[in-house]
């Protein structure tokens, strides 16, 4: 049975199977790798409050290398018929990063940030598929921005709640441009299933993403490994 096209009791003999939305498969095809991120040893420290605010600045120094190439890959993508429609400024973060590390990190801090090994890797895999494939740009944008808008959320409350940071240190998390979230989210899986592609690019868009699920995992790791130096006492 193919994931896609699951079979009911009611369907007639002789009728085409009901097609599930794209957008339907994909959340589910991504869910267990999703749930392995979001309980991540990193994210499980930060969301526990047992990390220093510059535990979590480090986090924002890897965000900075990930979203200005992914945005640089949107502007690519300006031009492709496919993926231009997934192109939404209100979603970008790189300039809010920027104004939230100024705060975070201190004047001069392009200088002194380094990729880790896995956000290396990350951003050679988004300059990879991200810049020239409609789908691949799609799956690394699906992967960071509705992550952003939902539990990435929690986030931002936490650094609020924890940290006593709100405006220019959290700006990451602020998507009053966007309007309503939850409207936008039905926006996007409307674009999802209305995109042009067949099952077989179905098929490499799902692996794409769960491909970007790992990846971000990775950085997460090598955050965590490092997390040790950045304990709240």
């Amino acid at each position: 049975m193919h994931p896609g096209r699951p079979e009911t009791e009611s369907q007639a003999p002789g009728q085409p199977l009901p097609q599930t939305p794209f957008s339907q498969v994909l959340r589910h095809s991504t869910r267990e790798v999703h749930d392995r991120a979001h309980h991540s040893r990193y994210m499980n420290a930060l969301l526990d409050g047992r990390l220093t605010l510059e535990g979590y600045t480090k986090l924002a120094e890897q965000y900075y290398f990930i979203y200005s190439t992914l945005e640089d890959a949107a502007d690519a993508m300006t031009s492709d018929e496919v993926g231009a429609p997934f192109v939404v400024p209100e979603l970008h973060r790189t300039q809010a990063l920027v104004v939230d590390l100024e705060r975070l990190a201190g004047p001069g801090w392009r200088d002194r940030i380094t990729p880790t090994p896995a956000t290396r890797s990350y951003v050679e895999r988004l300059r990879e598929v991200a810049y020239d494939w409609a789908g691949g740009f799609v799956a690394h944008h699906y992967t960071r921005y509705l992550g952003d808008l939902a539990g990435g959320q929690v986030v931002g409350k936490l650094l609020e709640r924890t940290y006593g940071v709100t405006g220019p240190g959290a700006r990451f998390y602020d998507f009053a441009a966007l309007g309503s979230p939850s409207a936008f989210r039905t926006r996007y899986r409307a674009l999802l299933d209305a995109a042009p592609w067949d099952e077989a690019e179905h098929e490499r868009i799902m692996a794409e993403t769960q491909h970007a699920f790992e990846l971000n995992i990775a950085v997460l790791d090598d955050l965590a490994d490092a997390a040790e130096t950045h304990r709240a006492a």
